[in-house]
């Protein structure tokens, strides 16, 4: 039996110092925090590097995401790995309820209950996740997050209940 080996593949990547954008949580309201990581005033967190997530759109309450899909986020059936996902719907449902919070305020997801509807590969192209609150209460919040190709389809919805406390 003889092996046949393919061209290898390789990616590196470069993040800043995420203690950048941790000093001012709390300092900031949400959305001015994520308006100023759009603008280039704070860098984007590593996972936005580590994932190559393309794009972020911020208004109070919705939030938007883009990543093309990538041959390095395949498991091993082919597909776009339902934890590269998952992950995309976390930002952009976490985000959006981010953007409403006032300077003072922080969260952390609670859950993330996410529905896969059809497979991701890199055909599908550019994904398009929007993330959107539902509900906000004083200590909860509840968001969910639509997972889109680029032809519009939808591939994921997730909901995520967040947890949210002062930040002292």
């Amino acid at each position: 039996m003889t092996q046949t080996q393919t061209e290898a593949r390789s990616r590196t990547y470069s993040w800043e110092d995420p203690a950048r954008n941790a000093a001012v949580v709390g300092r900031r309201s949400g959305l001015e925090l994520l308006r100023a990581m759009i603008a280039g005033d704070l860098p984007a967190p590593p996972v936005m590097h580590l994932l190559d997530m393309s794009r972020l759109e911020v208004e109070e309450g919705r939030v938007v995401v883009e990543m093309p899909a990538r041959e390095f986020h395949y498991n091993p059936l082919g597909t776009v790995h339902g934890g590269v996902l998952s992950t995309l719907l976390d930002t952009a449902a976490g985000c959006a309820v981010h953007s409403t919070l006032p300077a003072g305020v922080g969260y952390t997801s609670m859950d993330l209950n996410v529905k896969y509807l059809r497979p991701v590969t890199v055909d599908s192209g550019v994904l398009r996740c929007e993330g959107t609150v539902i509900s906000r209460g004083r200590r909860t919040a509840l968001a969910e997050a639509r997972l889109m190709d680029e032809s519009g389809r939808l591939v994921a919805h997730a909901t995520s209940s967040c947890l949210l406390f002062e930040i002292p």
